[in-house]
């Protein structure tokens, strides 16, 4: 089997697309597919037909041909299944058989082409391998985009970290040089180069002066520091300090004067946007946290509860009020609370915190802790969120895993939440699109980060969607289901996971009951899948 072009032309012979596979003139190849329409014999359904030098086996395409021009020694089953591959290329890559819809597709059908026959005799391929090849995707390549992505985001916040520490650095210098104004000169020196060097006069023996004194009693003035050094070697930050415009040499290197001590490397904590509270003059801060081990298997391994109520006063005429509160949910039955030694005995029937003597008041303009509670079991009803992973190893070396969510309390919206997942050293995730949120590699700890901005029964009140479940699906290579745990969880809730709110604020002088503001919120200590 010898083919020599295949071509696509219209029924009046004109050549849309053609591509020779043997070597040959254009005038010949053209010559060639200007008489095909006069050989194709009338009212007949053969698909070839031969000449004295070469055979032509076509199809019909809607209003075009596409035909393979071979020798006529070829196998003529093996060119016409050969050339249903060539109109099946036809079909997917082009949305409609049309001179336009051709030419504008004319590269991915040549390289199509290319890649059925080499040099005139046909490829063991198949359409799928072809589709295959076409799309040229390396997993190599997306790895190396991850690692590059996330080279990029360690620049960046590396950028902003050293930027935060020159400013801080630069502030204490300028509070210093105000206070004292003889250290202006020493940092001014100090910019971009090394301290000064210091004589040192060698210290005589004796205090009698020799006219001539002997050769081995000179001593050479001894030296300090080394000044600057040309030619030498970049550290390590040069790069992120040519971006900062030359800053960071100031930074590292140390004040001539050992008086200042060097600024601290400031400390970097996460901002949660928590829905806004608007303080009355009596404001409740409620307060729980929470440590709980999940097993992965199914089920609570363990599970400790912490909170404590905050009472605020700004204004001293409400300052002698009473608390009443709400019931806590029939699942904190084995509850314990501890009130503040000045605050009455609380007990569950009545809900009531209020102060001892009766004619005192709370502190003003400083909050209280009023009242504490504590659970340790193993009750499931205090999880508020479920975590299900699945992986599932292949035959081929890598592994599927399946992650779930399930908002479990449906009183408490979660916000930020973030499910870390470790990964098995030196692999990368390919995650299947579809889930919601967004996800990152941490290089720290080489995991995957799935952040979901809010897990809530109801949107947020700017308007951020919210779901009570999700999940998600990513292949990564390794086998061992071991590797990909212990998953943690961290996230601010807002609610409480008891039920206990405050349900009234009261004056012991009148009965009055004016205006309070709370606010109630959950963090995690420690929230673990193992």
């Amino acid at each position: 089997m010898v083919v020599l072009a295949a071509s696509i032309v219209t029924k009046a012979g004109k050549p849309i697309l053609s591509r020779q596979f043997l070597e040959m003139p254009r005038s010949r190849i053209e010559s060639l597919l200007t008489s095909f329409p006069k050989l194709i014999p009338a009212n007949t359904q053969h698909t070839s037909v031969e000449t004295l030098d070469v055979r032509y086996v076509y199809q019909p395409l809607e209003e075009l041909y596409i035909l393979l021009i071979t020798n006529k020694a070829s196998n003529i089953l093996q060119d016409i299944e050969t050339l249903h591959l060539f109109a099946r290329v036809v079909s997917d890559l082009c949305r409609s058989a049309e001179e336009r819809e051709i030419s504008r597709h004319a590269f991915e059908l040549l390289g199509a082409f290319d890649e059925i026959v080499s040099l005139g005799w046909r490829e063991q391929i198949n359409l799928m391998q072809v589709k295959s090849v076409l799309e040229m995707e390396s997993h190599e390549e997306k790895i190396q985009d991850i690692i590059s992505r996330n080279k990029e985001a360690e620049a960046k916040e590396e950028l902003k970290r050293r930027a935060k520490q020159l400013e801080i650095q630069r502030r204490e210098q300028q509070k210093r040089a105000s206070s004292n104004p003889g250290l202006q000169s020493s940092a001014y020196l100090s910019t971009g180069y090394s301290s000064l060097p210091r004589f040192e006069a060698p210290s005589p023996t004796n205090n009698s002066r020799s006219e001539s004194p002997a050769p081995s009693s000179l001593r050479p003035p001894a030296f300090k520091g080394s000044g600057m050094k040309l030619g030498s070697k970049k550290k390590a930050g040069a790069d992120l300090a040519d971006l900062l415009g030359g800053d960071l040499a100031a930074s590292e290197d140390p004040l001539p004067t050992s008086t200042i001590p060097s600024a601290p490397e400031p400390v970097e904590e996460k901002v949660v946007n928590l829905p806004a509270v608007v303080q009355e003059s009596v404001h409740v801060q409620i307060r729980e946290h929470l440590a709980l081990s999940l097993l992965r298997e199914g089920g609570l391994k363990s599970l400790e509860l912490k909170g404590d109520l905050n009472l605020s006063i700004s204004d001293p005429a409400l300052a002698r009020v009473q608390l009443a509160l709400t019931a806590p949910s029939s699942s904190a039955n084995d509850l314990q609370f501890k009130q503040h030694p000045n605050v009455g005995k609380f007990n569950t029937a009545d809900r009531v915190v209020a102060l001892k003597d009766a004619n005192r008041g709370f502190p003003v303009g400083q909050p209280l802790c009023v009242l504490k509670w504590r659970y340790a079991g193993r009750d499931e009803s205090f999880v508020p969120l479920s975590i299900n992973i699945w992986p599932t190893p292949s035959n081929d070396g890598t592994c599927e895993v399946n992650i779930e969510y399930e908002l479990e309390n449906t009183k408490i919206a979660l916000h930020d939440v973030i499910i870390s997942i470790p990964l098995p050293t030196g692999s990368y995730p390919t995650v299947t699109p579809g889930y919601s949120g967004q996800w990152s590699l941490n290089p720290g700890t080489h995991s995957l980060e799935w952040s979901i901005p809010l897990v809530s029964a109801s949107p947020g009140e700017d308007g951020t969607p919210s779901e009570t479940s999700g999940s998600m699906e990513f292949s990564v290579g390794g086998e061992e289901a071991d590797a990909f745990f212990p998953v943690k969880v961290s996230f601010v809730g807002v609610g409480s996971m008891i039920g206990l709110e405050v349900n009234k604020v009261t004056r012991v002088d009148n009965g009055e009951e004016p205006l309070f503001s709370q606010e109630t919120t959950l963090s995690v200590n420690e929230f673990l899948v193992i």
